[in-house]
């Protein structure tokens, strides 16, 4: 089945994970299909120095979300597509609705390996896939296919964005990809089929780039 929409994710991205509910919001309403690919914040950050550039707690968060990438490759491995669309949903659920990245923000006592341990697999069992993927979050043997579509990504958009990144009808001729859109709020119903429309509509136009606004809201996962 071709595919419609390519889903550049990291796990821990919050506006990834708005925009990622919001897709999957329309796919539910419109029959597209949607392949989940991987890029990581760790890697497009590499060259910054996280000392000075982020708060405290970035470094573990961007780590974090390189070892669920790596998990997440295992689960296509073994399961295909449909393996890291319910892994990624369980753990988004997790770290953002359930509100643990929140928590790791703003409370420096926490056990962070605990912490990991237990998202990973209550994740992964919510998933109903094998637990002997957790293993997967140390296995470096995945950081070159992360580290590919990373690239991948940043190649078909350019590399001063972020995630989430969406390539519209990938390996056609109307191929075209956004960073974005970056919401708040989760669009759901007949405004999330407009949104949609919207955004592939601007991203099919030849020389589209930008449209920005700076302010914005605290992200919202209801």
């Amino acid at each position: 089945m071709a595919v419609d929409l390519d889903f550049f994710f990291d796990p821990v991205c919050p506006w990834a994970w708005i925009t990622s509910r919001w897709v999957t919001e329309v796919a539910e309403q419109t029959d597209y299909q949607i392949e989940w690919r991987f890029i990581s914040l760790k890697i497009i950050n590499e060259d910054r120095d996280y000392g000075t550039d982020f708060p405290t707690y970035y470094p573990t968060v961007h780590g974090l979300g390189f070892s669920l990438l790596r998990i997440c490759a295992a689960a296509r491995k073994s399961g295909g597509n449909q393996a890291v669309a319910s892994l990624y949903t369980e753990l988004g659920n997790r770290i953002h609705t359930g509100g643990l990245s929140k928590k790791i923000a703003t409370d420096p006592s926490l056990d962070l390996a605990l912490l990991r341990s237990s998202l990973i697999s209550e994740a992964i069992a919510a998933s109903g896939l094998d637990p002997k993927l957790a293993a997967a979050g140390e296995d470096e043997s995945y950081d070159e296919l992360i580290r590919t579509e990373t690239e991948t990504a940043l190649t078909r958009t350019g590399k001063d964005v972020g995630t989430p990144i969406l390539t519209f009808a990938p390996g056609t001729d109307t191929e075209n990809s956004l960073f974005g859109p970056v919401i708040a709020t989760i669009p759901r119903g007949a405004q999330a089929v407009e949104l949609w429309d919207a955004v592939r509509t601007m991203a099919a136009v030849p020389g589209f780039a930008e449209l920005k606004r700076s302010l914005r809201a605290a992200p919202s996962f209801e």
